[in-house]
């Protein structure tokens, strides 16, 4: 229970590669991983964690060592979340910059398409905002947090 099976810069250094894994392996994949979750998408986020579990742990179930691990994780999080924070060039690259899916009630079919959002989770979020229909919308932005944000057009 206390003792550990590796040294501890091994579990540091198990814990740092599969972060950096998972990261781009979600960038990626996009946008939705990191917003609303589709039943799917949050079964995919389960499995993968548990996936990597023992990669991240080398079979090791002590204390010690989960606690190192989970140290080295949140670590690592803070110190991109410094880096995002400070160079736009990186935040751009691992957080991604938001798309404009609809401009004055006209759906933009590449971004729609680039962002694996179908016409109907757009009527969704369009419905969402009070608006019957797309053509209300002056514009509809994905955000780099999977977000959809609807602005309606003003009514003169």
């Amino acid at each position: 229970m206390w003792h550990l099976s590796m040294p501890w810069w091994e579990f540091v250094l198990r814990g740092s590669l599969i972060y950096v894994f998972l990261t781009v392996i979600l960038r990626i994949t996009g946008k939705r991983q990191m917003g609303h979750l589709a039943p799917f998408d949050l079964v995919l986020l389960l499995v993968l964690s548990n996936t990597v579990q023992n990669a991240m742990n080398g079979g090791d179930n002590s204390i010690p060592g989960g606690l190192i691990s989970a140290c080295t994780v949140v670590l690592l999080n803070h110190v991109v979340s410094i880096l995002t924070f400070h160079s736009p060039l990186l935040a751009r690259w691992i957080e991604g910059r938001a798309m404009v899916l609809i401009h004055n009630g006209k759906v933009n079919e590449v971004a729609r398409r680039q962002a694996m959002i179908t016409r109907e989770e757009l009527l969704t979020a369009v419905r969402a905002n009070d608006c019957s229909s797309m053509e209300e919308v002056h514009y509809a932005i994905l955000e780099n947090t999977g977000e959809i944000t609807v602005v309606r057009k003003k009514i003169a």
